[in-house]
């Protein structure tokens, strides 16, 4: 796949507000500090189209990003509370659900996980609820270029053995590394009738 054109379109917290186009859909989860606006701005090569921040949490609506007037990156707001994680997962469930649920342009998910962090139960949670919606799960390990390779491929093999993300993309916004197949992956979920 090839971006040649992108553009944030509207945030939003209610159905209501989201676009009425009905184009494809691909949703970007993730943890609150796991990278996903630098992911967005590697991705469609748009820096600054995605807003970053160095306090974790920046995203807190639902962003709609059109690419190639063909279909949409939706960004939902990150997760990460490490305190209360149970009582605020759900509360996190509760906006992501409204979004989900009866999107008919929703194709899948792209599950962003920082490679330096183990996979623990409220990943395992968070994949679970992903895959009794029945769509695509792609799992992407950012910030690589902060290992050192040996422990990347060690991270790679413990994710690789996990059921739940068997088949991760290894991805850096500072190196660019994974991006091609990322891309891939995403035109793979969108059309699965063309994919191969």
């Amino acid at each position: 796949m090839r971006i040649e054109s992108a553009e944030f379109v509207v945030s939003a917290v209610k159905r209501g507000s989201f676009p009425k186009d009905a184009l494809p859909e691909v949703a970007l989860i993730g943890r609150s500090n796991v990278g996903k606006s630098s992911l967005i701005n590697t991705l469609l090569k748009a820096k600054g189209l995605a807003k970053t921040s160095s306090t974790p949490g920046k995203t807190r609506t639902i962003n709609f990003y059109r690419v190639n007037g063909e279909f949409y990156f939706v960004d939902l707001p990150g997760f990460g509370y490490a305190e209360v994680p149970k009582r605020m997962l759900k509360s996190w469930e509760g906006m992501v659900d409204g979004y989900i649920e009866g999107r008919e342009g929703l194709r899948g998910a792209i599950v962003i996980l920082d490679a330096r962090r183990t996979f623990g139960e409220t990943e395992e949670n968070l994949y679970d609820w992903l895959n009794g919606f029945g769509f695509p799960v792609v799992t992407v390990l950012t910030k690589t270029d902060k290992l050192k390779r040996g422990e990347v491929a060690e991270a790679a093999r413990a994710y690789r053995k996990n059921p739940r993300a068997p088949h991760p993309v290894l991805f850096s916004a500072v190196t660019g590394e994974g991006r091609t197949e990322l891309l891939k992956r995403i035109g793979e979920v969108i059309r699965p009738d063309v994919a191969g």
